[in-house]
């Protein structure tokens, strides 16, 4: 039994693997995303079980419209079903959804979807899911800048200040970061919100990873003591 006081708050997770998981077993990549959707569905009951509050999850980056356009129509077709079918499911187990990332930049059917999804779960209190959707850490900070630009912001400028323009402002910074696969890398996820936060690598590749998984990952940030800074 993992202690409640050390367990994440906000546990947010690079999901890594799904192309390798399927060429492993000689099946096409996008077999791969739909295998990390059933470990997503895995990992949220785990949290919540865990008393994780807040799940964020990289889901598609701002670079990911590089990759093979059979693949990237392939995913977002993946995203429109799962926000299709599964809210409902999300409702009655107390899910909140929210959504981080560049919304101009998705399909105008998908942002439809999302604002949707948002709004049938708003009343949701329990465990809150965050799928980042377009999303880049510096393309954040770049529109916060943009956004107090034109606000005429003038300095001194503070972090509460910056924080504002943020895509989620209000959004407790992940304590737990995990990246799957064996990669040990950020690759531009939550570049602002993460200046403290504890990082966890495991090989698993993202469609295996599971309730066991979750619960290694926080014993080892149950272990770290952080210092934020200071000596103790």
């Amino acid at each position: 039994m993992i202690p409640k006081e050390t367990v994440p708050r906000h546990v947010a997770i690079i999901m890594d693997g799904n192309g390798r998981w399927a060429k492993k077993r000689f099946l096409p990549r996008l077999l791969g995303h739909k295998a990390g959707v059933k470990a997503i569905e895995r990992t949220v009951r785990a949290a919540d079980a865990l008393g994780i509050q807040y799940v964020s999850l990289y889901a598609f980056s701002t670079e990911n419209w590089k990759r093979p356009e059979k693949e990237v129509s392939g995913l977002m077709s993946i995203f429109r079903f799962v926000l299709r079918r599964k809210v409902d499911e999300m409702k009655r187990e107390n899910v909140r959804l929210r959504f981080s990332g560049f919304r101009d930049g998705m399909p105008q059917d998908i942002v439809e979807l999302m604002e949707w999804a948002e709004e049938e779960t708003k009343g949701n209190s329990g465990l809150t899911l965050v799928p980042c959707l377009n999303y880049g850490g510096r393309q954040e900070i770049l529109h916060a800048v943009e956004k107090l630009l034109e606000d005429g912001a003038r300095p001194p400028l503070t972090e509460e200040r910056f924080r504002e323009y943020l895509y989620l402002p209000d959004l407790p910074d992940p304590d737990l970061i995990v990246r799957t696969s064996g990669e040990s890398r950020l690759s531009n996820f939550w570049l602002w919100q993460s200046t403290y936060s504890e990082l966890y690598f495991t090989d698993t590749l993202w469609p295996d990873f599971d309730g066991k998984e979750l619960e290694n990952a926080v014993k080892f940030f149950a272990n770290r003591e952080r210092r934020y800074g200071a000596l103790k």
